[in-house]
């Protein structure tokens, strides 16, 4: 798929930029990024694909550097609660997956590569 610079990449390329932030920066993701970097040791980027809060947990999909996505699961009320649902390789994650999602996972990796590119 080949980016066109339309209104909805540009917003979700936004979006992402917003969330790598976040992830890294953010008091309030300290939780979560730490959870990240135990589990992924190997881990120089992150881009938060989706996020869920609901009342007791907030749910995460995360692409890892370039290639592996990953759901993670945090309990609100109990803050040692964590439970990581799954991961999976990219190629296995975007079987099936709509358009639009399609297009943020493109654009997700797109950032992770470039991220990766200047650490190397």
């Amino acid at each position: 798929m080949k980016f066109i610079n339309s209104k909805t990449e540009q917003d979700i390329r936004e979006q992402l930029i917003k969330s790598h932030k976040s992830l890294f920066e953010d008091e309030e993701e300290r939780r979560l990024l730490t959870v990240v970097r135990k589990n992924f040791s190997n881990m120089l980027t992150a881009y938060i694909l989706h996020w869920i809060p609901e009342q007791g947990e907030d749910f995460y999909k995360i692409l890892i550097n370039d290639s592996i996505v990953v759901d993670i699961e945090l309990d609100k009320v109990n803050q040692d609660t964590i439970l990581i649902m799954s991961s999976m390789p990219v190629s296995k994650y975007k079987l099936g997956l709509s358009r639009v999602n399609q297009i943020r996972l493109i654009i997700a990796i797109d950032l992770a590569q470039k991220d990766l590119k200047k650490k190397n």
